[in-house]
């Protein structure tokens, strides 16, 4: 969601100011009304690395999308377009089957994308299937086609994971912390814009609930409660992935800044001059 220009308070974009303390890429360079896919993403991002590398400097990838770490440094396939009507049938199948249903039904053709997809994933179950019944091929074989971006052993990774209840205070607050700075407004200008709804910024977590309280729908009060419990649960579905596709990465568990630093330090003696 921070590749668009649209909801820098909402997505909780860097600061202008942060921006400037070093080069930042591909925050804040699409409009709204431009839906990027992981694969323009990871094309991108790619071009990016490369000139980075060209100019003898490290790169830092950040984020919390646990999908485009997994296309950089596994892969991504390129999947033919599936066509509208299948796509439409495979969420109309999905409301009628249920998930312990609909996921029986995948598990019969894509064992491992039934397997790996995490409980009430609905967008990446529905995804599966609907590859599988377009193409006649799994999506897991789809992307056991691929060869990564970065090289293995060219990139080192970590994880953030702090103790679950600060987590969730932290992102009570800084909801509360948006609100103040003027979130509403950033929400109503991108609403004015009457863009579809179907587009991933539409989707950000956030602007259904605080636009219903300007179509006066709800209270301000309801909005925020309903955009923290969103954000909480949007936490866990992260830390499920973090727990499940990078197991193996080394984790960072402290939640102060400077503790964090140190833990990063501890991971890789040979950052200790970047202290």
């Amino acid at each position: 969601m921070q590749l668009y220009a649209d909801l820098r308070l909402l997505t909780a974009r860097p600061s202008p100011e942060e921006e400037a303390q070093a080069p930042h890429h591909l925050f804040g360079v699409a409009d709204a009304a431009d839906g990027w896919s992981t694969g323009r993403w990871l094309r991108a991002a790619t071009k990016a690395l490369g000139e980075i590398a060209d100019r003898g400097r490290p790169a830092i990838v950040v984020g919390g999308t646990g999908l485009y770490f997994s296309a950089l440094t596994g892969g991504l396939a390129e999947v033919p377009p599936v066509p509208p009507d299948i796509r439409a049938q495979a969420r109309a199948d999905y409301e009628i089957l249920g998930e312990d249903a609909f996921r029986a039904r995948l598990a019969e053709t894509d064992p491992e994308a039934a397997a790996r997809i995490a409980a009430n994933d609905r967008q990446r179950l529905v995804r599966a299937w609907e590859v599988m019944a377009a193409t006649g091929t799994a999506l897991s074989d789809w992307q056991a086609r691929t060869d990564p971006a970065l090289a293995p052993g060219s990139w080192r990774a970590v994880a953030l994971e702090p103790p679950r209840e600060a987590l969730y205070e932290r992102c009570d607050a800084r909801l509360v912390a948006m609100v103040e700075a003027g979130v509403l407004e950033e929400v109503a200008a991108l609403m004015a814009r009457n863009l579809d709804p179907a587009l991933p910024l539409m989707k950000a977590v956030g602007v259904r609930e605080f636009a219903a309280h300007l179509r006066g729908e709800i209270s301000l009060a309801e909005a925020l409660a309903a955009a923290q419990r969103e954000t909480r649960r949007y936490a866990k579905r992260q830390m499920t992935w973090v727990r499940r596709q990078m197991a193996d990465w080394p984790r960072i568990t402290a939640l102060a800044p400077e503790d964090q630093w140190g833990q990063f330090l501890a991971l890789e003696p040979a950052l200790t001059g970047l202290a």
